[in-house]
């Protein structure tokens, strides 16, 4: 992490004031890395029927077959009572299930404990969600994930913080008279996502939370935006697919089995074995990129192979390892290839020189944030629908 020689860096709970708890399904079902088996798993709960669909569902004290609740934002599924239901499959949405983990969800809010709606309200092609990650102190790995799929990780990870608090890239999610108050010091007016990529690139552990270092500086700031845009493009994945460049791109070496069931890495052939299968180059950085104290790629693998329970939904899955998710690994590699270059530069990145610490902010009027600004805007221009067919009341 960036160094710094100052305990005066404000926090990013102040820096970005809005921000959501993380949605939580309440049963592991209505997410899997492949679409297809979503829609087997739906067409399995509704041929069962009274306490055999109850059972297969997995009912909670916020959801049962018989919960009555609203539709989610921006989605068109049904709002009758699940126990009635007899529809096709919602259309499955593409969303984050963890760090650098990308899933699929059936997007029924009769399915989901928590869905945090006000997320649903803000998320398009614009938005760009800041995810807290877990702290273990010592361990390496980023304090912050950017992401523009909807973080919906069964509740792991921190706090959810958009980065624009109405639908279109429209107000960002700053604290009032930020991006004016590092204009006067900068001599240049940053933009939401500079503040953003600055934010990505030096966010550390702080004894009060996240810390967010800031820089008076405009050719330190200048290195901190264009790093941090460069892991951006990454982590979100809404651009050109990354490369390697040749030689150093990872290929299988010998093919996959149908079922791998043991991941494996040798450092000194820089291999990577799924069972018999073997994919290389993969450099020890990669193996060793860890979120959380946990291991990016053990815990991929894991939510890809980790069957569950016979006789429940989640059991249903694809009866062998699917192409495509070969070609997803060796994506997932090469991402992590290339931060794990951009992270040498995030530790050459210091900010010692004329910081902008939280008495600053304070004498600028900047801190406190007030309190409107950590609640969520009001951002409906539609109804949406209430139980059972009734507009909502919002």
């Amino acid at each position: 992490m960036p160094s710094v020689t100052h305990d005066d860096a404000p926090l990013l709970a102040d820096l970005m004031p809005w921000s959501v708890a993380p949605p939580r399904t309440g049963r592991g079902w209505p997410t899997a890395p492949d679409a297809a088996s979503l829609g087997a798993r739906w067409d399995a709960l509704l041929g069962a029927e009274g306490p055999d669909r109850e059972a297969l569902f997995g009912s909670t004290r916020s959801r049962t077959p018989r919960s009555a609740v609203p539709q989610l934002p921006g989605q068109s599924t049904g709002t009758g009572r699940l126990s009635r239901e007899s529809g096709p499959c919602p259309e499955p949405v593409r969303v984050l299930h963890g760090p650098f983990d990308e899933q699929w969800l059936i997007p029924d809010h009769r399915l989901i404990d928590a869905a945090r709606p006000e997320l649903w309200r803000v998320a398009d092609g614009r938005q760009v969600f800041v995810v807290e990650q877990t702290v273990v102190p010592g361990a390496p790995g980023p304090v912050v994930l950017a992401t523009s799929l909807l973080p919906f990780g069964a509740g792991r990870g921190g706090r959810i913080r958009p980065l624009y608090r109405r639908p279109g890239g429209l107000e960002p999610n700053l604290a009032p008279g930020l991006t004016g108050h590092l204009a006067t010091r900068l001599g240049r007016l940053p933009d939401a996502l500079d503040v953003l990529a600055w934010t990505v690139a030096v966010a550390r552990p702080g004894p009060h939370g996240r810390a967010v270092p800031l820089t008076a500086d405009p050719e330190v700031w200048e290195r901190g935006v264009e790093l941090g845009r460069a892991m951006l493009r990454l982590t979100r994945r809404d651009g050109e697919r990354p490369k390697l460049p040749g030689g150093r791109r990872p290929y299988v070496r010998a093919p996959l089995p149908a079922s791998p069931l043991e991941l494996r890495y040798d450092p000194d052939e820089e291999t990577l074995f799924l069972g018999e299968g073997r994919i290389s180059p993969v450099p020890p950085h990669v193996w060793d990129f860890e979120v959380g104290g946990v291991r990016v790629l053990e815990q991929w693998f894991t939510e890809r192979t980790g069957a569950g329970e016979p006789g429940t939904l989640e059991a249903i899955g694809p009866a062998s390892w699917p192409q495509s998710r070969t070609s997803e690994l060796l994506e997932l590699l090469t991402v992590l290839a290339l931060l794990g270059e951009l992270r040498r530069r995030q530790v050459e990145l210091t900010v010692r020189e004329a910081p902008i610490g939280t008495d600053e902010l304070r004498a600028a009027g900047v801190l406190p944030v007030p309190e409107a600004a950590r609640r969520p805007a009001s951002v409906l221009d539609h109804h949406e629908e209430g139980p059972e067919g009734q507009f909502a009341l919002l």
